[in-house]
């Protein structure tokens, strides 16, 4: 499975909302502080909010917001809204994906299917807010309170 810059901007964005769960926020505050461009961010949005995942609003205190908590969404949930899993003769592990000669004979797509089934166990298994206490975790080790 190719992870694209596409899937850890969506990624990002969709971890950066959790942590902002007070009402919504705005796209250029989640592309600053993620570091993903604006104008490919406005497509993931886009995308995403199509796929149901998040909401928008319009004007000053308008942004986006998430439709599930964050112990509701899994790594897996994001990467498949991003990818279009629907077509049958797609290859996750050909940097063709799509239209290998190879594909109906390859012996190596079964060692490949089963690899992306193990990688996506993982990926459904870790939640947003899974991620956001990993955040805080590293955080209190890199700055532990000193007590005097």
């Amino acid at each position: 499975m190719l992870i694209t810059q596409k899937h850890k901007y969506a990624l990002r964005a969709i971890f950066e909302l959790a942590k902002h769960r007070n009402g919504h926020t705005k796209l250029a505050d989640i592309a600053d502080a993620q570091a993903i461009p604006r104008r490919f961010l406005e497509v993931i949005m886009a995308q995403l909010k199509r796929k149901g995942l998040v909401v928008s609003k319009r004007g000053f205190y308008g942004g986006y917001a998430l439709c599930l908590t964050p112990r509701q969404i899994t790594v897996g949930v994001i990467f498949r809204l991003i990818d279009n899993r629907s077509r049958p003769n797609r290859c996750d592990a050909c940097i063709a994906r799509e239209g290998c000669p190879l594909f109906e004979n390859c012996p190596f797509r079964p060692m490949w299917d089963r690899v992306c089934r193990a990688i996506y166990a993982v990926y459904d298994e870790t939640t947003i807010q899974d991620l956001i206490d990993n955040e805080k975790m590293m955080a209190a080790l890199a700055n532990p309170v000193v007590s005097g």
